[in-house]
């Protein structure tokens, strides 16, 4: 027969096993909504890397874009670029710089993009 300290450790260990598990699940969920990581750039139309997609061309540093729909959210996965983002057309208004490896949904509504090298 099992002690009571024995079945107090075997409840214990149950109940934070379960809870580990409720926020494995939790994370998972909220990883399910962005798309599989690429190396790449991506500006996505929808939070969470949902709706219309634009590549981002890496290797064109320098140059200002205008999106043909404003981007909500974006992925990088490069280690010499980062992506800068603005709120203005003609890369003006309030700039958000991505780094070089980020998942991220964007402050506001973004309307054009700069590649620059990653710092």
């Amino acid at each position: 027969m099992l002690s009571s300290r024995t079945k107090l450790r075997t409840a214990a260990a149950v109940v934070t096993a379960a809870a580990a598990l409720a926020g494995f699940g939790a994370g998972t969920a909220n990883a399910a909504g962005w798309p599989a990581p690429q190396e790449g750039a991506f500006l996505y139309s929808g939070t969470n890397g949902s709706g219309s997609v634009t590549k981002v061309d890496l290797n064109d540093f320098g140059t200002c874009h205008d999106l043909a729909q404003p981007a909500r959210s974006i992925q990088i996965i490069n280690g010499a670029a980062s992506v800068v983002v603005y709120s203005g057309t003609d890369c003006t208004g309030s700039a958000w710089a991505s780094g070089s490896f980020r998942q991220a949904n964007l402050p506001v509504a973004e309307l054009s993009y700069r590649v620059v090298a990653a710092s």
